[in-house]
């Protein structure tokens, strides 16, 4: 394929945006090259500026798991603009899209949006600090949670420690406050408690990790999680940016039978555009402002575009039983043909799957947590990157990202992409 014309866009774009991305990851950093500028997407496909088209495994990194433009969002989208995009006051659809969403989700009772995933963990700590009144937060390695002061945490040394910034710009007084666990691994998470008594406040996590490839939780791990917060009188904080309305009408909560008290969303839940949410039972949410003294505002949350473009998306998931198990048996068929492909060259391999989350992680052993995932041969996954593009299959730019699954795969695509990875494979 050529990229002349992505080449020339990012040329362009270095000299005023930094990086020439505004989001880290889409710069290829991880995996060499030039990223591609896309120019439009339908469905399955993504059209970039060159006119090449792909199958997409990155889908807007979740959101469009009913595929690219999908009708009843952009017409909602395009009715809604027509009468106006921001009044910065209530209106009708925010109470229709939070009674949609209480009742889709378990255990949750009131719900408030804001403009991102990160803005919805930032919102969602601060909310559990303020409810226990403690300082201190338990975060996993390899799990991601916005670019947020206090997730941006990298592990001190031995195994009970403080954190140590991994970002100029956190503070080490910020720093201080969050603990970092190892992902799947609850004796560690209990060596924090037994370090730190009554100093608390929130365990957040991923339920199912997506920032280190897809990472599953172990069997007894969520459960452990609830028990061991319910005996410190801690919150437990489930991250669902990715997972929220994507694994299951109501989340990994549903998928897992495993409640939290506080929820975040993300992705689906806008339709594409900018959302995020955080949500608890009412005792919880009732002491935000302006009920209570914990202050979170903002101009665009409930934004009258990305409410109806959530709103779409929302019914339309609602309104489909069969939808998660035609994912998950699309996700179950790619995996098999993946594994196929690689075993026919002997190539070690593991492949992490759950739902519509996937990720082929270039080691034999089993991919568990950050750890794991990080022994991964990364020059590989370059190469099988690069290999895949060639043959206009788009997953994520890095290692250690989940790809996504969306109903507008056909199994024609996805028989596609398993010629293309056999292809690859080859030359790997």
């Amino acid at each position: 394929m050529v990229y002349q014309r992505s080449s020339q866009l990012f040329a362009e774009a270095e000299q005023v945006i930094p990086g020439g991305v505004n989001s880290p990851v889409r710069a290829f950093k991880s995996v060499g090259g030039t990223p591609i500028f896309i120019s439009k997407a339908q469905g399955a496909y993504l059209y970039d500026e060159d006119g090449n088209r792909y199958i997409d495994y990155i889908n807007s990194w979740g959101p469009m798991i009913l595929g690219h433009a999908y009708k009843p969002v952009v017409d909602a989208v395009t009715q809604r603009a027509a009468l106006g995009t921001s009044f910065g006051t209530p209106t009708a659809l925010e109470t229709e899209i939070a009674k949609l969403a209480v009742s889709m989700v378990p255990n949750i009772e009131k719900i408030r949006f804001v403009n991102s995933g990160t803005e919805a963990c930032m919102s969602a700590i601060r909310l559990a600090r303020g409810y226990t009144a403690r300082h201190k937060i338990i975060k996993f390695a390899g799990c991601y949670h916005g670019h947020s002061d206090s997730f941006l945490i990298q592990a001190g040394s031995g195994a009970v420690t403080f954190g140590s910034p991994n970002s100029p710009g956190v503070t080490p007084g910020t720093a201080q406050d969050t603990l970092l666990a190892q992902y799947n691994n609850l004796a560690h998470v209990e060596q924090l408690f037994a370090a730190n008594p009554n100093e608390i406040a929130a365990i957040i996590v991923e339920p199912v990790a997506g920032n280190m490839g897809c990472v599953p939780p172990a069997a007894g791990f969520l459960e452990g999680l609830r028990a061991i917060c319910d005996q410190h009188n801690t919150l437990l904080i489930f991250d669902e940016v990715m997972t929220g309305f994507r694994l299951a009408k109501g989340g990994v909560q549903e998928l897992y039978g495993v409640q939290a008290d506080i929820i975040t969303f993300g992705k689906v839940i806008g339709g594409g555009l900018p959302v995020g949410a955080f949500a608890a039972r009412a005792e919880i949410m009732n002491i935000l402002a302006p009920l209570g003294p914990v202050y979170q505002a903002g101009t665009l949350s409930g934004n009258p575009l990305a409410m109806a473009a959530g709103l779409a998306m929302l019914q339309a998931i609602n309104s489909d039983n069969a939808l998660f198990a035609r994912l998950e048996q699309k996700t179950t068929y790619l995996a098999d043909g993946i594994a196929k492909a690689l075993t026919a060259y002997n190539l070690d391999f593991t492949i992490n799957k759950v739902g519509s989350m996937i990720s082929v992680h270039f080691d034999a052993s089993p991919v568990v947590d950050f750890a794991s995932a990080a022994k991964g041969d990364n020059p590989r996954f370059k190469q099988f990157f690069h290999g895949l593009l060639q043959e206009g299959i788009y997953i994520a730019p890095s290692a250690y990202e989940t790809w996504f699954i969306t109903d507008a795969l056909s199994y024609h695509d996805l028989d596609h992409t398993i010629a293309a990875i056999q292809k690859v494979a080859a030359t790997l």
